[in-house]
């Protein structure tokens, strides 16, 4: 029988895949055996075609519905456009790399873009951008004090010329009175606590700019070293202030109105409250004030050296122009602080008097211009240059009180109280009610020795609130009046001296301290660390009696008078041996065994702000209630010959007598008094010495007193 066939089997292996033809006419069968599953050839064609498709219609769409702003995106590559070219090549690459300036027409023309895309339609700019005066100025700072001294960066350091021009305002050199002593905030000039001469006083006129000047001495704080201590003076806190666009004019500043605001006149209040826009640019300079600006808003933003050459180049261009002048002596005015350096700070100078002395210089810019000039001399301890470019100022300005106010501190800088009392009697006549008139003519009169006549000028000053009134050296004066005519309400001003911050507190008000030191009146000389010095005084005591002793007969000389007006009555002779650190001239060899036990303590003899002397009281002497102008120094009495009664000395509220071969130790910016109401004579050996408190580098820095 024949076998069966397996039909299923025969039919799988005879029957062939019928071949698919696709839309292209290829057959998919041969399309995967030749790929081995891929795809072929023509359909990576045929996707490429379709990309390239998208990509034509997508950039047609983002052209037509302007999907990219290719004007923004291009735009901001031109900010390695740095030599304004128009392209970004090697020149702007040594640029960006700070191997080479940039233009000063690209930099002009950075500014105007600037100043355009920022400049207000409505809102006001404050007075620092009001190039050409269009804004209302805060004037504080220009009569608040006498001549804004500006507290500069810590660096300058007056030269010394004496050679003093006779009057000229052309003086280019003015001679120099004072030197800028920049070590510290303010500082006096002598070691009075009273004297004849304003540039004397505890709290003496000295430089302090934010942009104002207040007379009062403030805290000193020395800074730890960071640089050459010659070279650095200690910033007052923003040590590169912006230099003013807009000088302060005649705007009036709103000082504090009385306790009792209701007492002022209304019309007062008023014309207090009113500003005067001052106007800088000429009718030419109205046309460029665009370039002006742009040159300015460089300046303001510190940089000082581009600015300068934006100027110069204005100047070069408009060599008519006081405003572009002016311009240019602002920036060689920063530049100079920013340098350090006294010969950019006197190219300033000379440009603000070029500026002033331009024609078509508008009054106001005249006025800025010199009022600059005359702080810069100041500045420079150039009194006598700044005392004539004030009294020019008030030949052009005679109306102008407040320029008037400002020529009586200049003679007061430089010692002429006479002529600075003259021209405040002038003041008052015309205006009465000026508070800073008021309170300098006090202050000249008790220092005359008017008490009484001084106490309603200093009192009327101090309650007007006008600027330039609220000064420590005011409320002191007053209230030293009022004590040594009897009235108990000097504590009443000591008290809101201290309120206003002018005093540590109403018992001790020297005015030059630095802040944060212990404060007491009396010390126990374990407390102070100087054991080793108060021992060799006391085992030594009987030689320097016996020393002092000899060079008392009063044929000698040595001896003189107390001087500083702190007397209501009796004698009262000093011989000094150190002062302000110093050896006092040939005064050691008339007591050589007396100073040399002192050459090994530089606590004492190194005290710049302090002195070491003998002094002798007769019987009869009182010595008003007064402080020292200083609490960075403590002071020793030795007693020599004390009378067993009569003598004392009141610190505070706590009154000690004297000892033979004993030594007493009490902190002078403490109000203290002594009486003398022995029989006979009493001598005593002063030895003052640092604040133990202070640090070696406070002591190296501080300025002398």
């Amino acid at each position: 029988m024949a076998p069966r066939k397996n039909f299923r089997n025969q039919a799988k292996k005879e029957v062939k895949p019928a071949a698919v033809v696709n839309k292209n006419g290829v057959k998919a069968e041969a399309t995967v055996a030749a790929s081995g599953g891929g795809f072929s050839s023509t359909k990576i064609f045929t996707w490429f075609m379709v990309l390239a498709l998208l990509g034509v219609w997508s950039s047609v769409a983002v052209v037509w519905f302007d999907l990219v702003d290719y004007d923004n995106v291009i735009g901001k590559l031109s900010a390695y456009d740095a030599d304004g070219d128009g392209d970004f090549d090697v020149e702007d690459a040594k640029v960006l790399l700070g191997l080479k300036e940039r233009p000063v027409s690209v930099l002009l023309r950075e500014a105007k873009e600037e100043s355009a895309v920022k400049e207000p339609d409505a809102v006001p700019t404050p007075p620092d951008d009001d190039v050409d005066g269009s804004q209302n100025t805060d004037v504080e700072s220009e009569i608040q004090a006498a001549v804004p001294l500006p507290l500069i960066s810590d660096g300058f350091i007056p030269d010394d010329s004496r050679d003093e021009a006779s009057h000229p305002y052309e003086d280019e050199n003015d001679a120099i009175d004072m030197k800028g002593e920049l070590v510290e905030k303010a500082q006096p000039q002598q070691t009075v606590e009273e004297s004849k001469q304003y540039n004397d006083q505890p709290g003496s006129l000295k430089t302090k700019e934010t942009v104002q000047l207040r007379y009062n001495a403030e805290a000193e704080s020395v800074p730890e070293p960071e640089a050459d201590v010659e070279s650095v003076l200690e910033p007052e806190a923003d040590v590169e202030p912006e230099v003013e666009s807009v000088p302060e004019l005649e705007a009036e500043f709103v000082p504090e109105l009385k306790e009792n605001a209701e007492e002022q006149p209304k019309d007062k209040l008023k014309e207090k409250a009113k500003k005067k826009k001052p106007k800088l640019l000429n009718k030419f300079e109205k046309t460029i004030k665009t370039e002006i600006d742009a040159a300015e808003k460089l300046r303001k933003k510190g940089k000082v050296e581009e600015a300068v050459r934006a100027f110069e180049t204005l100047v070069l261009q408009y060599p008519q122009s006081p405003r572009c002048r002016y311009g240019k002596a602002l920036a060689e005015d920063g530049l100079a602080e920013k340098m350090l350096s006294n010969d950019m700070l006197q190219k300033a100078i000379g440009t603000y008097k070029e500026a002033s002395e331009l024609p078509n210089a508008t009054p106001d810019l005249i006025k800025a211009t010199l009022k600059k000039r005359a702080e810069r001399q100041q500045f420079l301890g150039r009194m006598r240059g700044a005392l004539a470019t004030l009294e020019k100022l008030v030949q052009i300005f005679p109306e102008d009180v407040a320029l008037k106010n400002d020529l009586g501190v200049a003679h007061l800088l430089i010692g002429d109280n006479k002529s600075a009392k003259r021209v405040y009697e002038e003041v008052l006549a015309t205006a009465p009610s000026d508070g800073f008139a008021k309170v300098h003519y006090g202050f000249i009169l008790k220092s005359e020795n008017k008490i009484a006549e001084s106490i309603p000028f200093l009192r009327d000053g101090l309650e007007s609130g006008d600027p330039g009134t609220d000064d420590g050296r005011f409320y002191f004066h007053l209230g030293d009046a009022l004590q040594r005519m009897g009235d108990d309400s000097a504590y009443k001003w000591y008290e809101r001296g201290h309120q206003r911050g002018h005093f540590a507190s109403v018992w001790q008000r020297s005015l030059y301290n630095v802040d944060g030191l212990k404060a007491q009146p009396w010390w126990m000389p374990k407390d102070t660390g100087y054991m080793d010095l108060v021992k060799t005084l006391e085992r030594n005591w009987r030689i320097i009696r016996d020393e002092a002793q000899s060079v008392m007969d009063k044929t000698t000389g040595l001896f003189v008078p107390e001087e500083e007006n702190l007397r209501e009555k009796g004698e009262w002779g000093q011989f000094t041996l150190w002062q302000q650190g110093k050896k006092a001239g040939e005064s050691c060899r008339s007591v050589p065994k007396t100073c040399g036990l002192l050459e090994r303590f530089p606590e004492a003899i190194g005290c710049k702000r302090g002195q070491i002397k003998f002094s002798v009281m007769q019987p009869g002497t009182h010595v008003w209630p007064h402080t020292g102008p200083t609490n960075c120094r403590l002071r020793m009495h030795l007693g020599l010959v004390i009378p067993k009664t009569g003598c004392k000395i009141r610190c505070t509220n706590d009154t000690r007598a004297w000892e033979e071969g004993k030594v007493l130790i009490f902190d002078d910016s403490f109000e203290h008094e002594v009486w003398q109401d022995a029989d006979s004579y009493r001598l005593i050996f002063i030895v003052d010495v640092w604040h133990p408190e202070l640090t070696q580098y406070q002591r190296q820095t501080l300025s002398p007193i």
